[in-house]
Parts: C-alpha cells; sequence; structure tokens
C-alpha cells in the first residue's frame, strides 16, 4: 500500500484526525490536508502519480522558435548542408536574430525524432586537427569523380585554403591532366595570390617523386618557379589531406539533393559555380571559429606569401598579449627582444608572423596589421619609430 494511500485511510476510514495522522506518519499536516481534500474531489484519481512540471515556465523556448527549429533542419537537410545544432545555432542567430543554445536544439531535435543515434560514431574530439596559421599558407588539392545523366564519368578538380577552408578553385573536367592542374593552379593564382605552399597527393598529375626520377612535372616546375613549397602526403595516408578530401564529401552530398544529375559538363560547371558561392559566402563552417563562413575567415588575416629566400628562409606565427608597458617579445637566435606597440593596445591579443628578420604583427581577432618592420637583432629592444612628445619646460616662478 501506498504512504498516500495509508494517510488517506486513516484519516477518512479510521476518522483520526488529520494533525494526529501527520505525527504518526512524520509527514507535514499541509500535505496530509492537501491529500485528503484530493481524494475527496477525485476518489482513486488521487491515488495517481504527479508530474512535478511547472504549470509556468516563464524561460522556455518559445514554440515559434521551436518551429524554426525543425524547419531549418528540413531544409538545411534538403538542401545537403549541415543541419547539426551548432549549425542551426548559427542560422538561427545570424538569419533569424535569435539566440538558443545548441544544446536546447539538440534536445528539441532528439525529442522530435529528427536525430538517428549513432553509438559506434568515432567522436570528434578524438581527432587531432591541423590548420595553416594563415589564408594562403598552404593550398589542398585534390579530384574526385563524378557523373552525368548519361552515366558518363567525369572528375571535379578542388583547391581548398587549408586556413580558411575557402574554395579557391572547383571546375569539372573529363579527366583530370597534368596540363589541367597547372592551367587551374595559374587560375587560382590570378584570383587569390600565390601561395606559400601546397599540398595534394602522390597523384601523377600533382609530382613525379614516385615515378623512378622522371624529373619535375609541369605543375612542379611552376611551383619552383614561383618559390613554392611543395608538400605530399606519404602513400596510403589520405587524412594527410583531410580538408580537401572532407570538401569532397560536402560538395557530393550538396550535388545529390539537386534536381536531377547535370546532362553535360557545362551544367555541372554551372552547378559547382553556384555550389562555391554558397559555400564560401552563405554556408557556416563547423570547424571555423564561431561558425563563421570559409569567405571571412579567409578576409580576416593577412595572406601568407612565398619566401623571397626560398625553403632556407625560417618562417613561423607567435601569439602574444601587448603588456603593460604596450610592448611584446619575440625570441630570434636564442635571444629575447622586446617589440614596441604602444600602450594603448596594452592586452591585445596579436600575432607575429615572422619571416626571417621581417616581422608583421597583426590582430589576433580582427586581422588588423599593427606594425611591420625589420627586426634589428644587436638590440633588445624595438621601438616604435613614433616621435617623442614635446619636451616639457619648467614654469618661471614669479
Amino acid at each position: 500500500m501506498s504512504h498516500a494511500r495509508l494517510v488517506i485511510t486513516a484519516v477518512v476510514v479510521e476518522g483520526r484526525s488529520q494533525a494526529e495522522v501527520a505525527r504518526s506518519y512524520g509527514v507535514s499536516p499541509g500535505w496530509v490536508s492537501k491529500l485528503v481534500a484530493r481524494y475527496r474531489a477525485e476518489g482513486e484519481a488521487a491515488f495517481e502519480p504527479r508530474s512535478r512540471r511547472p504549470k509556468a515556465s516563464p524561460n522556455a523556448t518559445p514554440s515559434e522558435v521551436l518551429d524554426q527549429i525543425v524547419a531549418l533542419r528540413e531544409s538545411l537537410a534538403a538542401a545537403g548542408d549541415d543541419a547539426g545544432p551548432e549549425t542551426i545555432r548559427w542560422h538561427l542567430r545570424h538569419r533569424h536574430g535569435v539566440s538558443v543554445s545548441a544544446a536546447t536544439i539538440s534536445r528539441h531535435l532528439h525529442r522530435s525524432g529528427l536525430v538517428t543515434p549513432q553509438p559506434q560514431k568515432r567522436p570528434r574530439s578524438s581527432y587531432v586537427r591541423f590548420a595553416a596559421d594563415l589564408p594562403n599558407e598552404t593550398w589542398q588539392a585534390d579530384f574526385t569523380h563524378s557523373r552525368l545523366s548519361g552515366a558518363m564519368g567525369v572528375e571535379i578538380l578542388c583547391w581548398l585554403d587549408d586556413h580558411a577552408r575557402f574554395a579557391l578553385r572547383v571546375t569539372a573536367h573529363v579527366r583530370v591532366t597534368g596540363p589541367i592542374v597547372l592551367q587551374e593552379f595559374r587560375h587560382a593564382i590570378a584570383l587569390h595570390g600565390v601561395p606559400t605552399s601546397t599540398l595534394t597527393d602522390n597523384g601523377m598529375v600533382f609530382t613525379t617523386r614516385l615515378s623512378g626520377g622522371k624529373g619535375r612535372n609541369a605543375f612542379e616546375s611552376e611551383l619552383h618557379r614561383l618559390g613554392v613549397t611543395q608538400k605530399n602526403s606519404r602513400p596510403n595516408h589520405p587524412t594527410t589531406c583531410g580538408k580537401v578530401e572532407r570538401f569532397h564529401q560536402t560538395l557530393k552530398k550538396w550535388l545529390r539533393a539537386q534536381p536531377g544529375r547535370p546532362a553535360t559538363i557545362a551544367e555541372l560547371q554551372a552547378l559547382l559555380d553556384t555550389f562555391v558561392a554558397h559555400y564560401n559566402h552563405d554556408r557556416p563552417h563547423r570547424s571555423l571559429p564561431d561558425r563563421s563562413t570559409p569567405a571571412a575567415a579567409y578576409r580576416a588575416r593577412p595572406k601568407a606569401t612565398p619566401s623571397a629566400r626560398g625553403s632556407e628562409a625560417h618562417d613561423r606565427v607567435r601569439s602574444d598579449h601587448v603588456d603593460k608597458a604596450g610592448r611584446i617579445t619575440l625570441r630570434v637566435n636564442g635571444r629575447l627582444h622586446h617589440i614596441g606597440l604602444g600602450r594603448t593596445l596594452v592586452g591585445t591579443p596579436v600575432l607575429m608572423l615572422v619571416h626571417d628578420l621581417e616581422v608583421r604583427v597583426v590582430h589576433a581577432a580582427t586581422g588588423e596589421l599593427l606594425r611591420s618592420f625589420t627586426l634589428d637583432p644587436t638590440r633588445d629592444y624595438q621601438p616604435t619609430g613614433a616621435p617623442k612628445g614635446p619636451t616639457r619646460r619648467s614654469t618661471p616662478q614669479s
């Protein structure tokens, strides 16, 4: 017998007073009174468990926002875009001016039956991620396969910036060849500048290093001429070029969501151009800070450039905060140097882009160039070069 039934039986059947029953069972008189009143009003229903949910929830997410979450989930999925809680949160904030936590969105998606559990899926936290510090520091390239409506196979060549995941050049071809790689690389350079390095697999269109000493191909010769460092993944390690491989998945998912297959290379290229514009400028990227778009990330910092001294030059990026004296520090050849930026920037997070003795200091959040100079290795302090203020003169005493 439940505790509630014992209390009601003692009062209603045995005729004991509510105060006495409360003392006997160690409960409050108010609870006994409420329980008896409920029994007299509802009968046996009074013994059923009751929800403890409050009658009003002032902080509950409005129903119209919950409807927007479901609508965004369905529209993003139908368009072949990422439709996870963080992406929906980004769209709500930037497109609809609504702020909702990703946890709230996730709970509502689960309650609505819109999430398929995948317990076997490897958690994202287990991956070790690498990314270039600056735009144009590294370009990844690879090609993937697709089909036209007549079952004709085609290949899509993709160039991707490693830092911003910005799609630099995406083109369709009957077959990707060495001359096409060189041609599209030059097109990408004309649009976005010369990168510091490239990262590709060991396909013959990119390198001949595994072909038994046949010398450089046209693409490798172009890289050498421009002073661009060529990097290649180890054989059978596709994760080295993981960003462009993941880009291929995103591209193909989007293409599958389009109505019908293109019939010609020209039609496929038109679709690719539409996707690139959407991917770069409209679609938030889950691997970028604050889910920004690749275009925003690509513009946020100065672009890296090839080393003028070739591969012997030393390049690095250092993070720091401006101290109370308006300075930051940089160690060169084992010696610590202090660099003046001014007291107005105290506490500002900065990045130092170092190329041998050439130093550029940029704002870490906005990418604004704060100072550019050639470091003097003979001096501990590198002054700002700003003119000193007027000399104070003593006021003549009367």
